[in-house]
Order: C-alpha cells, then sequence, then structure tokens
C-alpha cells in the first residue's frame, strides 16, 4: 500500500477522564517515529495548495520533506522563513479550514497532519536548544509595534530581520497578548512553549516594554515626534467583549468570556499557589459556540463545575474548532443547541441562580450562508445554574483611535487600513484584529507580517526623498 494511503496518524492525548480535573496539554504530540510515519503521507505537490492557504506562506512540503529525512533542524529553519511562532500555530491554528483543508491527499483520503508536524518540529527544536534566531545588523531606523500579540510579534520579528531597532509596547505585564491570557494552559503551555517563543522573537534583538497603555502611558503622536520612531505599528487586537443586552447580565456571577478566560490564564487562577479570585460555581453556563466558548466551559469543567454550552444553532453551525468541540464533549460538557438566553435569573440577592432560554430552529441563510434561527414562539425554559460566561465575540477597544488625530476607524471600531496595513495616517501601520475584529492567531501573523514589508517600503522611501 502506498504510504499516503496509509491513515493518518493519531497524536496520543491525555485520557478525557484525567485531564478534565488538570491543566495540563491534552495534546501530547508526536514521537518521532509517529512524525516520520505522517511525514511519509506527504504528496509533495507540484504546486502545493496548502502553501498558499497558509496565510504567512510557510513552505510546507519542503518543511515536511525534512522532517521525512530526518532533519528536523532543516525542518526547523525553513518554518522559521515564514513563521514566528511555531509551536504556537502547530497548536491553535485551525488548520482544518486553511492549509489541511487544502491539502491535495485529503480529497481522496485524510489530509496530511500539517499542523501536529509543525508542532513537531517546533518542540524537538526548543527541547533540544536549536535556534533559528541570527541577529542581523542595525540599519539605524527604529519602528515602534503596539501590543505584543500574533500580529505585533510577527511584525516585529520581520522588521528585526530587516536591521529594524524595534520596541513592543505591551499593556499587560507579560507579553503575548491573546496568546498570554485568552488561550488556556491545556491547549498552549505558557512557561514552556509561549515564554519560549517569545524568547526568540527578543534574541533577534526585539525589546519588549511591558505595563504600557498605548493612548494613555504613550501615543502614537509621542512614539513618532517625540521618542524618534520612524514608523508605529498598531497590533492590540481585540479584547472588548461584547453582551447581548437581555435582563440580568449585570447580576453577580455573570462573566464575559475574556475575563473569565484572563483570570484563569494570565493571572493563574487555576493554580493553587496563586490568590487570584475566580469563580466558576457548581453548575456554569456559557454562551456562544466558538473557540473562546469551547475554552471558557472546558476551564470552567476543570475549575470544578457542570459545565453546559449554550448555542443558538446547531452542531453544524458551531464556529469553533471540531477538534476541540470533540475534546470538550469528550470531556463531558453538555451542549444545548438551538438555544437562546433571553434572560439571566435573580436569585433576590443580587446572584444568579439560573439563565430562560428559548428554543430556535434554523431559518433562511443570512448573508454569509448559515441559516439564521428563528425563535420558536412559547418554548422558554429554564437552566439552573450559578455562573453565566458571555462568549459572544470581541471589538477592538478604542482607546489608541480615541488619542490619534487623523486616525480613521470603522462603525464597529476597528482601524482602517488597506491589504497592507496602511491606515490614514502616515508612518502608522495596522494589522490583524485591531483592524478585522476577532480572528484567527495565524490572519493576525499574516497581517503583521504584511504590514512589517509595508513599513520597510514605506522607511525606504523616505530615505530616497531625502537623498
Amino acid at each position: 500500500m502506498a504510504t499516503e494511503r496509509i491513515g493518518r496518524v493519531a497524536c496520543p492525548e491525555q485520557d478525557p477522564q484525567v485531564r478534565a480535573h488538570n491543566f495540563d496539554e491534552v495534546c501530547l504530540g508526536y514521537t518521532p517515529e509517529q512524525a516520520l510515519l505522517e511525514a511519509g503521507r506527504c504528496l509533495h505537490c507540484k504546486n502545493p495548495r496548502c502553501v498558499s492557504a497558509c496565510p504567512v506562506g510557510v513552505d510546507i512540503p519542503d518543511f515536511i520533506a525534512a522532517v521525512k529525512e530526518g532533519d528536523n533542524a532543516k525542518a526547523a529553519d525553513i518554518i522559521a522563513r515564514d513563521s514566528t511562532l511555531p509551536a504556537v500555530c502547530g497548536r491553535v491554528c485551525p488548520q482544518e479550514t486553511q492549509c489541511e483543508g487544502s491539502c491535495v491527499l485529503g480529497v481522496r483520503f485524510e489530509p496530511v497532519a500539517i499542523g501536529k508536524l509543525e508542532r513537531y518540529v517546533a518542540d524537538w527544536a526548543r527541547t533540544n536548544g536549536y535556534s533559528t534566531d541570527v541577529k542581523a545588523e542595525s540599519n539605524g531606523h527604529k519602528v515602534a509595534v503596539i501590543g505584543s500579540g500574533p500580529a505585533g510579534l510577527a511584525c516585529a520579528s520581520d522588521l528585526a530581520k530587516k536591521g529594524y531597532e524595534v520596541t513592543i509596547f505591551e499593556a499587560l505585564h507579560k507579553a503575548g497578548g491573546v496568546l498570554q491570557y485568552g488561550i488556556p494552559e491545556f491547549r498552549l503551555p505558557k512557561e514552556s512553549v509561549l515564554a519560549h517563543e517569545i524568547g526568540e522573537v527578543k534574541a533577534l534583538g526585539v525589546k519588549i516594554e511591558t505595563d504600557v497603555i498605548a493612548g494613555r502611558t504613550v501615543t502614537v503622536d509621542s512614539l513618532l515626534d517625540e521618542e524618534g520612531f520612524d514608523a508605529v505599528f498598531i497590533g492590540t487586537g481585540a479584547g472588548l467583549p461584547k453582551f447581548m443586552g437581555i435582563p440580568g447580565e449585570n447580576l453577580n456571577g455573570v462573566f464575559s468570556a475574556n475575563e473569565f478566560l484572563t483570570r484563569n490564564n494570565l493571572m493563574m487562577a487555576f493554580r493553587e499557589d496563586y490568590a487570584t479570585p475566580i469563580r466558576a460555581g457548581h453548575k456554569a453556563v456559557v454562551v456562544g459556540g466558538g473557540n473562546v466558548a469551547m475554552d471558557a466551559a472546558r476551564t470552567a469543567l476543570r475549575l470544578g463545575a457542570q459545565t453546559s454550552i449554550v448555542y443558538r444553532r446547531s452542531e453544524v453551525e458551531l464556529p469553533a474548532r471540531k477538534e476541540e468541540v470533540h475534546h470538550a464533549k469528550q470531556e463531558g460538557i453538555e451542549l444545548c443547541l438551538l438555544t437562546n438566553p433571553v434572560e439571566i435569573l435573580d436569585d433576590g440577592k443580587g446572584w444568579v441562580r439560573g439563565i430562560r432560554c428559548i428554543r430556535m430552529e434554523l431559518g433562511e441563510p443570512d448573508e454569509r450562508g448559515r441559516r439564521s434561527p428563528v425563535p420558536v414562539e412559547g418554548s422558554e425554559f429554564d437552566i439552573e445554574c450559578d455562573t453565566v460566561i458571555m462568549a459572544l465575540g470581541t471589538s477592538p477597544n478604542p482607546l489608541i483611535a480615541s488619542t490619534t488625530k487623523g486616525l480613521e476607524t470603522t462603525r464597529k471600531g476597528g482601524i482602517v487600513a488597506d491589504n497592507e496595513g496602511v491606515t490614514s495616517r502616515p508612518g502608522v501601520f495596522a494589522g490583524g484584529d485591531a483592524v478585522t475584529g476577532a480572528a484567527t492567531v495565524i490572519l493576525a501573523m499574516g497581517a503583521g507580517r504584511t504590514a512589517a514589508a509595508a513599513i520597510d517600503r514605506y522607511i525606504k522611501g523616505l530615505q530616497a526623498k531625502e537623498a
């Protein structure tokens, strides 16, 4: 039998009944033998669709070929040409809708496990002390990057490789943005994985200043006019949570997923040696169906709550990754589908005692092709709970836009930027969720890389005019 016809090599995982009670990583990663076997499935297409489907353009067939040859160092070098955060992307990117979704092998068989192989290579490099970083000679120009999330880190890395002196300004006390505060430890270990990859960015010469709030501590204008930066990239993400506007959302026991996950992930509430206050309650209901909803539900479960997810469409329409939905169901989280909240119920003392919902049915498709949910009249019912977590998406924080004259924004608060990240302010660039609203890690990285190239052209253009 041809190698590619061998079924996709399953990645070892913690037992669901065990992992539901700990914050250790769920997926354990390939062994060298498993990675070689999976790499052997790649067809090495002449026109690899997987590369064009990758937002940062990783040379996927070449790095997999290196894995197949047993040359993990070469594989790491190939990935590093285009990706700043391979161990992160290998864990959290939605490969099934990007590189793996375009894999030619996947037309007849299961696609190559590109994400698992990328993770394998990155983990090998980390555990073996192999670094792909080469610090470039300074070209004498300074660029400020606001935000240390995936867009900011990718932009900073590409600019540093071109010789720019880059400083990242981060509002929180730890770098990483949504990678640090938004994604749970069981999906992305912070100290062993994220901290290492941020360290690799710093090894390129990138400086990171934490506890700096752009729009307060510094402004875009002060960076350009007073601190000598030639350009500014805004990659502040989308951290402003959305709510439904239903009665009872102001009760004690109601959280945004952003706050709940930040308390747990960034502020270490899940660890017994930290005193960070958090409330999962006895019964938690998470409202929403995306990856953030799955993260919040699985976190609440691990903190001891009986947890369910309320989502207004069916399982087919769930926007979360299939792998995350599968893991949540394995761990015992209940999905209450075709259900929508209409009120959060008060226990008479200002605390949550339940959530009133209404049954939904699917009507005609909306503008994105998803069938619109329609309430079923008279179908209201109550779910008993003492914690409600709203995971309904986020929008960009308006602080930077409100303190930067001439910076155009959209009706929803996103910064207006063209396909290269160019904004309405000369010398100011933006990308990632700050522009698009909440999206994926890899799309933000792609936007950061695109903006870095545009910044390079902009500064070189200024030099040419001065010559």
